[in-house]
């Protein structure tokens, strides 16, 4: 496990960028929102874009501004939901930095779903079913690639914010170093 970034994956709405954005500000570090960087780059709502140009168009330009990404150090990264799908980002996260699986329940990812304003324009439904509908399966098919990915992995149902992130930073000690850590800071 290397420490230059760190990479949060996981599904829809598991608290990546609450979380990461948390944990940014524990460390001292950077903070970038993949999405939110794909948004900003390409100057499109990602569910404009996928409309427009279709979900393997989107996974390269999210490949390629992940790579970008990949080259700095010092950052907290939350990623998109489906960023493991595609090995080489798994592969270039691995290679500068550790992956962090957040992990969250059906039912939580549901409601999440369900009570956030920007679902629709950030997290475009990626089958007919719909964004809730399809959960259970693209979970099914993501738990593998999450798990073969992940350095670490961490619950985030009924938990708080802080508590993720410091559990976060204490499992990154453990296995990191707090001498490390701290030097990072």
């Amino acid at each position: 496990m290397s420490l230059m970034n760190i990479y949060l994956i996981g599904y829809r709405c598991s608290g990546k960028t609450t979380v990461g954005k948390s944990l940014a500000e524990t460390l001292g570090w950077f903070f970038i929102d993949l999405d939110s960087e794909f948004v900003r780059q390409i100057r499109t709502p990602i569910s404009e874009f996928v409309a427009q140009h279709g979900w393997d168009r989107f996974r390269e330009k999210e490949h390629h501004i992940l790579k970008r990404i990949c080259a700095k150090t010092r950052h907290v990264v939350a990623t998109g939901g489906g960023v493991v799908t595609d090995h080489r980002n798994t592969q270039i996260m691995q290679g500068s930095g550790t992956i962090v699986w957040l992990k969250a329940s059906i039912a939580s990812i549901k409601q999440r779903i369900l009570n956030d304003h920007t679902t629709d324009t950030l997290r475009p439904a990626l089958t007919s079913d719909g964004t809730v509908n399809e959960i259970d399966e693209l979970l099914a098919e993501r738990t593998p690639l999450y798990a073969t990915a992940a350095d670490l992995s961490i619950e985030t149902d009924n938990y708080d914010v802080i508590k993720i992130s410091d559990r976060i930073a204490k499992q990154l000690e453990e296995s990191q170093g707090l001498a490390f850590i701290k030097s990072m800071k």
